[in-house]
């Protein structure tokens, strides 16, 4: 029988492990991007588990309900914005539960108990805070300010190089937040083994870390009034990014939080900056401490193409699942996703390895083991130790023995990697 290496059995020392996805914005129905986040989360937190059934898991994901982007998603809608968001965000919840997503909190931004831990860290931050006159590009999709370094002009149109959305020039008083004197320490966490998976992330932080800047902590109530207001300055609203990325202190119970940092914290490619500069800069300012692993994953095609709306090929999970069972899809988007780059999801592809892998592979495997063609008393005699003793004789048992013996801990490895791809023979 296969062995438990020594550094799987270490597991149960932990008393707890803390994993989150990010908390998803509410300006569109969730789609299998949203699901993949969720799936690597799962499978994770289920794995810990399955090693350590005492482990308390902390498993955290939820909905981003504020900002400019939102106010316009409920116009469009013709829906009040709290009621626009509860829409989206149980959208969502749906979702997961459907999925079987094992989350121990669903976290919303418009939670009352979210806006007190806002401002409680708001208070921290207070010291490295000023105000005055901030102005920049402004990208409402991405819901951040760029440098000119950081837009191009594409047909005749500036936009933002990395995303491609369009950006527009703002000037405001607003407060603002300097990056530069965390430097150090910043590169310091970063240069941490395994601090940032995979490695192609890794050193994109690394090259971003070199050049900090002030930032804008927080925008006019007038332009953006759907927002946690600023302590003691209703003129003013939160920046939407730092109301976000508090939700993980939230679910801790911060101030008084009971388990901090966070073992993982999962995001995608598209939000690699904000998790991977911002946040824990922040947290530096705040005198808290930073998480143990930031995991980066990249983004899903379609038939090779982007997802959008314009485009009319975003695929919608709970469709998906009504065609392929839910169980199928998950399984599809955890053999098929990678981390380092983007996947491709198509149906041809999907019912190809559906068939091939799970209906064929494990369901003959099934059949062969419980089929009454086989064993048709369905009984199961035990072991005889001096004939499969005998079996050691045989070379190729040897060599299949040692394969098995090893096997737990090449699953668990890759498993403690939140790889999930590699296939075994």
């Amino acid at each position: 029988m296969s062995r438990m290496s020594t550094s799987f059995k270490d597991v149960t020392k932990k008393a707890s492990y803390f994993i989150t996805t990010p908390i998803f914005y509410v300006n569109a129905n969730p789609h299998i991007g949203h699901l993949y986040s969720a799936l690597i989360a799962d499978a994770s937190a289920r794995f810990q588990k399955l090693l350590n059934p005492s482990l308390n898991i902390i498993f955290s994901t939820g909905t981003d309900e504020h900002g400019l982007k939102v106010q316009k998603a409920a116009e469009n809608c013709k829906l009040s914005v709290e009621n626009y968001c509860t829409k989206i965000s149980n959208s969502y919840e749906t979702t997961f539960n459907k999925f079987d997503i094992s989350h121990t909190s669903f976290i919303r931004t418009t939670a009352e108990n979210h806006k007190k831990c806002v401002h409680h860290f708001w208070s921290k931050l207070e010291p490295h805070i000023i105000k005055g006159k901030y102005s920049g590009w402004y990208c409402t999709a991405d819901e951040t300010f760029l440098s000119q370094d950081q837009i191009e002009l594409v047909n005749n149109e500036r936009v933002s190089k990395e995303s491609g959305r369009p950006v527009e020039w703002a000037e405001e008083d607003n407060y603002k937040f300097d990056l530069r004197p965390f430097k150090r320490d910043l590169q310091c966490w970063l240069n941490k083994p395994n601090r940032i998976k995979p490695k192609v992330f890794h050193e994109i932080l690394i090259k971003e870390a070199n050049d900090l800047y002030d930032i804008s902590l927080s925008r006019p109530q007038s332009r953006v009034s759907w927002g946690i207001p600023v302590p003691r300055d209703n003129t003013q609203t939160v920046y939407v990014w730092l109301d976000a990325l508090v939700n993980y202190l939230t679910v801790s119970g911060y101030p008084d939080s009971k388990i901090w940092p966070p073992n993982v914290q999962v995001c995608g490619k598209d939000i690699l900056k904000f998790h991977g500069i911002l946040w824990p800069i922040f947290l530096l300012a705040a005198g808290l401490k930073l998480p143990e692993q930031i995991f980066v994953h990249s983004h899903w095609k379609v038939n090779d193409e982007k997802m959008s709306k314009t485009k009319g090929n975003v695929v919608d999970p709970i469709n998906a699942g009504c065609q392929y069972t839910e169980s199928g899809l998950r399984y599809f988007l955890l053999r098929e996703g990678t981390a380092h780059s983007d996947g491709n999801y198509s149906d041809l592809k999907i019912r190809r390895i559906l068939n091939a892998e799970l209906a064929d592979t494990l369901g003959n495997l099934l059949n062969r083991c419980c089929g009454k063609a086989i064993n048709p008393n369905l009984s199961y005699p035990e072991l005889d130790l001096i004939q499969f003793e005998r079996l050691f004789a045989d070379s190729y048992f040897i060599e299949l023995n040692n394969k098995l013996e090893g096997l737990a801990d090449i699953v668990g490895s890759h498993y403690e990697e939140l790889n999930f791809l590699q296939r075994y023979r």
